[in-house]
């Protein structure tokens, strides 16, 4: 059916296969149209003498107009090579193979009923000779010659039915067969033929396109040698390549041409031994990466080469293929440096101090000695880049790690692991004096002071140390176990070195259970608030109540602050626990005077979330209590991680009316700027202080003095911190701080101990008296 133009089936290219189908109807055209004239006069001259003229002339008539359509049919089918073809193009030949076959059905179906049967059977012999010519001259479109020699065959037939010849009909009958199975088939050779012509023809182009690429590529080339090795037949591509023009270079010895001095001194880089032992072995190549120098400057060839040989058998020196790969092997060798290096510092990357690690480990096993990790992390790294940017902060890691590198002997490798960690691998580490010093002096050196863009910048740093194979025999735990030394050491405050022991791993194991046990406390209830007083410092009656978070664990009992909290930052859990404190706060303060205030601590990572000042305002409104009655209390860190946001997030806290408290004053590392952009409601002056001027430290003194002063000049209030003796509260007094916090006046309680205080008649009395 797809041979005949019936169907396109899915596979294959039918469209275009059909359209050079019928655009060969044009080349035959005018064969057809003679073939046809010749039969036509054929049938005039047998049957004219018998036919009445009338007939005989509207006969020639309907011919010549048939073959006039026929003619532009085909020319109009001419370029359907190139386009698509319609459906109604189709069936406008198909119809025009019907109106030919009809018009030569009369010559036997008419004019046989005038003429003897001897005249029947030549015109049935014309018939014939008709219906194979239109086999012969469409073989391209088989259905046109079926209609045809179907129409005229089968006229045929009934006509020698109708006059009893049945001989002559079983012959018409086998005949016209014959002629529709050999159209048939002769369409299928034409059709695989096209196909094969146009496989050939595709296969000729791509070669040819991949030939001219070739050629065209600014990179490769063909070579030719003789049998003694000299170039031969240079194209210009290839005396390119060699810096010189093709005559320079035919008849020189290939070897000497590309290895430039070296072939005076015989110092030859091995690729191109390797090149001089394939040709004089007369040995096949292919991809060979061959370091050349033409012209004085290094470069990288990839060639491939195969020996020929004549007729004879008698080898008949080289061809090959060649291109220039230099500024791929450059860049393959940058990948490659990429991959093992710190593009920032220059040093050894992690991957690079895990395989020196691991082969360090391997020497140690096998000569019994020992080799030593040691894991680096800068101190107060962290607020160099947020006070000064990530530009500074990049600088000051160059720095760095400039001066890592000037420690660093033939048996020691040191490189950046990230951020602002570094590491040291040691191979041979059987003296462990030796690697503490190292450890110290890279202590000493790394925190002395830098110069980086006009700022002096100190940073400290601490050293984490494990030793192979005591402390672990895989990179892995030995890397592991130089952490939890180095977490130990910024644990003590930093600028210290500490060598792993074992009970180090079980304080790490202790705090990751400690973490899962914090991320469920929430959920089972296990924190609580105690409240410690403020009291007026003169009447000392209860102003406020600082919340203090307690937690009372099911698996550890009760957890000091001091390791729950850190632990709670670190995790970010801080955010919800946070929020926990918020609400209970603000509840149990509804039960206090409505003179007596709350302060709730807020940390870093609280006023980071973008959703800290939501939770205040649901704990405000789910409570009752007035914001006047709030006091958030921060400490100056937060100012070194991202100081606007700190500083929005408490301003939008302000505005609701709630306080804000500056809380352990003069310890932190910020400048005093933020005093000015934000109206602290109180100055908490740190307990250190107070204790120390208690002792009669003048330093103490007048710090507390300029604290008061300060926030007196700008109408902040002032509350000193740590009041444990009567001593200390009567200077705290005469240093005029508004308001004291400590032991003297209250630890911290449970909330109903808190409410029952205001119940207690002798403070009552206190109260009436002042």
């Amino acid at each position: 059916m797809a041979v005949l133009g019936l169907s396109d089936p899915d596979n294959g290219d039918w469209a275009r296969l059909r359209g050079l189908q019928y655009s060969s109807l044009r080349s035959g055209t005018f064969s057809r149209i003679a073939t046809q004239v010749a039969a036509m006069l054929a049938i005039v001259t047998l049957t004219m003498e018998q036919v009445p003229v009338v007939f005989m002339a509207g006969w020639i008539t309907v011919v010549a107009l048939t073959l006039w359509h026929g003619q532009r049919i085909d020319r109009s089918l001419a370029d359907a090579d190139r386009r698509r073809m319609s459906r109604g193009e189709v069936q406008a030949q198909m119809v025009a193979s019907i109106f030919s076959g009809l018009v030569w059905a009369v010559p036997l179906g008419c004019f046989g009923l005038f003429v003897d049967a001897a005249t029947q059977v030549k015109i049935w012999t014309v018939l014939a000779m008709l219906m194979t010519a239109s086999a012969i001259l469409l073989p391209a479109v088989p259905m046109g010659t079926l209609l045809f020699c179907g129409i005229v065959g089968g006229s045929t037939i009934v006509y020698f039915l109708f006059t009893h010849t049945y001989d002559m009909a079983a012959i018409t009958v086998v005949f016209t067969g014959t002629i529709l199975v050999g159209a048939v088939e002769g369409a299928k050779r034409y059709i695989a033929t096209k196909i094969a012509e146009a496989g050939i023809l595709e296969k000729n182009e791509v070669v040819s396109l991949l030939l001219r690429e070739f050629e065209e590529g600014e990179a490769d080339w063909l070579w030719q040698t003789d049998t003694n090795r000299r170039v031969r037949s240079v194209s210009p591509r290839f005396a390119f390549a060699l810096g010189c023009n093709a005559k320079e270079a035919d008849g020189k010895s290939f070897i000497q041409l590309i290895s430039g001095p070296a072939w005076e001194t015989g110092q030859f880089p091995s690729s191109l031994h390797d090149l001089a032992e394939k040709l004089k072995r007369r040995e096949n190549f292919s991809n060979l990466l061959v370091r050349v120098t033409i012209n004085g400057e290094s470069r990288w060839w990839e060639l491939s080469g195969t020996p020929r040989f004549d007729e004879d058998g008698i080898f008949d020196g080289f061809r090959g293929v060649g291109s220039d790969v230099t500024e791929a092997r450059e860049n393959s060798d940058k990948i490659a440096w990429m991959a093992r290096y710190d593009t920032l510092t220059g040093l050894p990357n992690r991957m690079m101090l895990t395989e020196a690690l691991g082969d360090a480990l391997d020497y140690a096993e096998k000569w019994r000695t020992r080799c030593a990790f040691l894991m680096i992390d800068l101190d107060r790294f962290k607020a160099v880049n947020d006070t000064l940017g990530h530009l500074v902060g990049d600088q000051l890691l160059a720095r760095v790690s400039e001066r890592l590198k000037e420690q660093m002997t033939e048996n020691e490798l040191c490189g950046r692991l990230g951020g602002d960690e570094f590491a040291i691998v040691i191979r041979d580490a059987s003296d462990l004096e030796h690697v503490k010093a190292v450890a110290q002096q890279v202590i000493r050196r790394l925190s002395q002071p830098y110069e980086v863009e006009h700022h002096t910048l100190y940073v400290g740093a601490s050293v984490g140390s494990a030793f192979g194979p005591r402390d672990g025999a895989t990179v892995e735990t030995l890397m592991r176990n130089a952490d939890l030394a180095l977490y130990r050491a910024k644990d003590t405050g930093g600028n210290a070195h500490f060598t792993y022991e074992p009970a180090l791993h079980a304080h790490a194991e202790e705090r990751r259970q400690l973490e899962f046990s914090l991320r469920q406390a929430l959920d089972n209830n296990e924190f609580q608030l105690v409240y410690q007083p403020v009291v007026d410092a003169h009447t000392e009656g209860v102003v406020s109540f600082e919340a203090l978070l307690r937690w009372n664990s099911k698996e550890h009992g009760f957890v000091s602050p001091g390791k729950f909290i850190p632990l709670a930052e670190d995790t970010r859990l801080i955010v919800p626990i946070g929020e926990w404190v918020l609400h209970q706060a603000c509840r149990e303060a509804m039960n206090w005077p409505e003179h007596v205030r709350v302060a709730v601590n807020a940390s870093g990572e609280q006023l980071l979330d973008p959703n800290f000042s939501a939770s205040v305002i649901s704990a405000l409104t789910q409570s009752g209590l007035s914001p006047r009655r709030l006091e958030i209390e921060v400490t100056e860190s937060i100012f070194l991680r991202d100081a606007s946001q700190a500083q929005a997030a408490l301003e939008q806290i302000m505005a609701l009316g709630c306080g804000i408290a500056l809380d352990d004053f003069g310890t932190g590392y910020s400048s005093l700027g933020y005093l000015r952009k934000l109206r602290f409601s109180t100055i908490k002056v740190d307990r250190s202080f107070v204790q120390s001027a208690a002792t009669g430290n003048v330093e103490s003194l007048a710090i507390i003095r300029a604290v008061v002063a300060m926030a007196d000049s700008l109408e902040m209030s002032t509350t000193a911190e740590g009041a444990e003796t009567e001593k200390e509260v009567e200077l705290i007094r005469q240093l005029g701080c508004r308001k004291i916090q400590g032991y003297f006046f209250g630890r911290p309680m449970a909330a109903k101990d808190a409410e029952d205080l205001f119940r207690n008649p002798h403070y009552l009395a206190k109260q009436s008296a002042a």
